[in-house]
């Protein structure tokens, strides 16, 4: 399997600093896709850890009461989060976007929730997937070319930019043609919305074992490529187990797989086995502490147990631009639960955002979005976006320690 040595300068152009050109910049505002603007401008022109590394303390009680949580820093001093790369995925507020506007009086349906994120001050939207209610405008999917433009003209309207896709990512390997024609869909449909990044909210595989992970790998690079020749970034996402130890050491079970783990972590094997240039991971900052707490020691192949607290600041400054997005997800401390964290709005937990920030850098490179998977309520229709607000005034309020 080929190892990537150095995921901080692949070999050949930066694909991220190709993103930066005024060019491309250009073909973005349009949303056409690269190959076409290419051809246009050539026409025109020829352990269990109760306080986890970067948390803090437990706090003594939280719920979703909105107070401020520990190491958030909201004084004075360099801005964290510049305004342009708030962000926010859609599936923190998915009840408002499948709400019938025709029963309700709150915002509905894809324009009227790009509305309401624009007032709270919001300048990026990730998505996870084209569906709204059928009596939205647009209709129930807009999973299609026209359902793209109908969605590009809103974010136009609202001052908002799509930064990426929780979609389609073909189950196939080798691809059916089939996907292929699918894929290669949502990467037009990606294109049309301006979108740099296209990905998916699962793991590139469930598996422990370094043989199937040398697999995905594979398959990763294959769509890495397709993605690149239509000039998208193509990501995955992680929960907390793909942090768990890689089993790749003997001695052997009985069905002739690894027993024992090198002490390699599963996604940072992905990221040594899979083209830098191809492949790039969007980092949910709450699973990865999740992972930090569950995930710190393992057998090694002598049979010894060894502990690697994870530290996932670090694993994103070891690699770098292979970490455009992030999911803003916040928690509290709770060793109670088998994970170590409770989920809560962003911005009223214990996990440590100011250090976080501050050690992974690159602000104007970065996509945090804000992720909060209980949001939505049964009880309160309104609680999810309001949250929304909560959550960006805490992200637009965090600022770099000084001294």
């Amino acid at each position: 399997m080929t190892s990537y040595s150095d995921p901080s300068r692949p070999a050949g152009a930066d694909p991220a600093a190709l993103a930066d050109t005024p060019d491309e910049a250009l073909r973005r505002s349009l949303g056409v896709a690269r190959r076409r603007f290419l051809s246009t401008c050539t026409a025109v022109a020829a352990g269990a850890v109760a306080a986890p590394v970067l948390g803090a303390a437990p706090a003594l009680a939280h719920g979703r009461d909105h107070g401020h949580g520990h190491g958030h820093d909201h004084g004075r001093g360099q801005v964290l989060v510049p305004p342009h790369k708030r962000g926010i995925i859609l599936y923190t507020v998915r009840d408002a976007t499948a709400r019938d506007p025709l029963a309700s009086d709150l915002p509905s349906g894809f324009r009227e929730v790009f509305k309401q994120l624009a007032r709270h001050g919001y300048r990026q939207v990730e998505f996870a997937g084209y569906n709204q209610h059928a009596n939205a405008p647009g209709g129930a999917s807009l999973e299609s070319v026209q359902g793209a433009r109908l969605l590009r003209s809103w974010l136009d309207e609202y001052g908002l930019r799509a930064q990426g896709n929780h979609g389609f990512i073909p189950s196939s390997w080798p691809l059916t043609a089939e996907d292929r024609d699918t894929f290669k869909k949502h990467l037009e449909i990606a294109n049309i919305l301006g979108m740099d990044h296209m990905g998916t909210g699962g793991d590139p595989t469930g598996s422990s074992y370094r043989a199937d992970w040398d697999v995905a790998a594979d398959k990763w690079n294959a769509l890495g490529e397709i993605a690149r020749r239509e000039g998208v970034k193509l990501y995955t996402h992680n929960h907390d187990s793909a942090y768990g130890f890689l089993l790749d050491r003997g001695p052997l079970d009985d069905q002739g797989r690894p027993t024992r783990s090198s002490g390699i972590r599963k996604l940072e094997y992905f990221l040594k086995v899979t083209d830098p240039r191809l492949v790039w991971l969007e980092m949910d900052i709450f699973w990865a502490h999740v992972a930090q707490y569950k995930f710190h020691t393992y057998t090694a192949p002598d049979g010894s147990t060894r502990r690697n607290v994870f530290d996932p600041a670090g694993l994103v400054t070891r690699y770098n631009k292979r970490y455009p997005l992030f999911h803003a997800k916040d928690g509290v401390v709770d060793t109670t639960n088998g994970m170590g964290w409770d989920m809560v709005p962003f911005g009223t937990g214990d996990i440590d955002y100011t250090t976080f920030f501050s050690r992974v850098g690159l602000s104007n490179y970065r996509n945090p979005m804000v992720e909060d998977d209980n949001s939505p309520s049964a009880t309160d229709p309104a609680q999810s976006l309001r949250e929304a607000k909560i959550s960006y005034d805490n992200m637009a309020a965090l600022r770099r320690r000084r001294g």
